[in-house]
């Protein structure tokens, strides 16, 4: 049997990593500034990590949600004080879709509507609704296509304002990512996120943030929608919780309330996956990288403005986008080849994403901007 060919894969075998570090099966080192899409917010192998996850492993590993799982409880507390929602409940899954999922559904049932606006370059996921949500024809089954996500141009209050009353009898809620990720590190406008909050308040619609790239200390706030002042009613996460283990969270608001067979997953919340998702808590908290994030990023994005090959910069924290004037993927392809780094695309072929795990040091980022520097004058 051969794999599925749905990947286009660049031509390196990764087989151990450390930190920010990543070796493929020739013993050649690369730095790690993408993260595997942002999941790897405390650095590869963390040793706190790796010994919460082989203890746990030691105990049991899995065991079925219809029995009380302590562990659960837990990640749900420190989540809670971590991210300032103390008094909003948790629902686990498995990852940033799922989590999405589950938030359409949420807002579906209280609400007993079914339409929801959604925002031009978003990107929510790849499965049932949340796939039809995402600005992406192409990854649009035809089983997957439905009239229930009205899409609205980034960043423009008016038009929001006037799609938001147009559907407002069938309006299940509004889902916006704190910052678009995969749409290119784009950030929204204080405006619009004010103009969220007070239509969705004020006509009970349930606001949506899907935090799933831009969360958990990436963007120099435990999430990225706490930048604007605004409080969701359903907030999703996942890639960065858990560090590389498969995990994702719903976050809900305690106006909305829970009831039996709502929700439901085999995998979500196991043992491992919350004994990772806690270790990732507990090095957020020691290692204070909420702050680090923001100090690192505030330190990139100054010395990025420097070259004068950039066209545009966009980020907060350790979640920034550059736009060049040549195609992103030929500078990505000299950083990896030339230089050893991994960095990420976007949907916009102009964009580079930089998504390093928030232990990057600044040796670390001197030598990704000097690379830059050097693949830029060389092209």
């Amino acid at each position: 049997m051969k794999l599925f060919d749905v990947y286009p894969l660049m031509p390196v075998n990764i087989v151990k990593a450390e930190n920010c570090k990543l070796w493929d099966e020739n013993g050649t080192e690369y730095l790690d500034f993408y993260g595997g899409h942002a999941v790897i917010s405390v650095g590869h192998t963390h040793p706190h990590y790796v010994e919460k996850i082989q203890n746990q492993l030691g105990q049991i590993g899995f065991y079925s949600n219809s029995v009380i799982n302590k562990l659960q409880e837990e990640l749900a507390e420190k989540l809670g004080k971590i991210s300032g929602y103390e008094d909003y409940s948790l629902f686990l899954c498995n990852s940033g879709a799922e989590a999405n999922e589950n938030a359409l559904k949420i807002a579906s049932f209280t609400s007993g509507k079914k339409k929801f606006i959604t925002l031009r370059n978003s990107f929510h996921g790849r499965t049932s609704a949340v796939v039809a949500a995402t600005d992406d024809p192409s990854i649009v089954a035809p089983v997957n296509e439905t009239d229930n996500f009205i899409f609205c141009e980034w960043n423009n209050v008016e038009r929001f304002t006037k799609l938001f009353f147009e559907n407002l009898q069938d309006l299940a809620g509004v889902i916006i990512e704190g910052i678009q990720g995969i749409g290119g590190i784009q950030i929204p406008t204080q405006e619009l996120m004010d103009k969220i909050s007070e239509l969705c308040c004020e006509n009970n619609v349930f606001f949506i943030s899907d935090e799933i790239q831009s969360g958990y200390a990436r963007s120099g706030k435990f999430f990225a929608h706490q930048h604007f002042g605004v409080k969701p009613d359903i907030i999703t996460t996942a890639k960065g919780m858990a560090n590389g283990f498969p995990i994702g969270g719903v976050l809900v608001s305690p106006k909305i309330p829970a009831k039996h067979k709502m929700l439901g997953t085999t995998f979500g919340g196991n043992h491992l996956a919350c004994a990772a998702a806690i270790a990732v808590l507990e090095i957020i908290e020691k290692e204070n990288l909420i702050q680090e994030s923001f100090e690192k990023g505030e330190y990139l994005i100054q010395k990025l403005k420097e070259i004068s090959q950039i066209k545009e910069i966009r980020g907060k924290g350790l979640l920034i986008g550059i736009d060049f004037e040549i195609p992103a993927s030929q500078v990505s392809k000299k950083l990896r080849e030339e230089f050893k780094i991994f960095v990420g695309s976007a949907t916009n072929p102009l964009t580079m994403r930089l998504l390093p795990p928030l232990t990057i040091s600044y040796p670390e980022m001197d030598y990704f901007i000097s690379s830059l520097k050097s693949v830029l004058n060389s092209i």
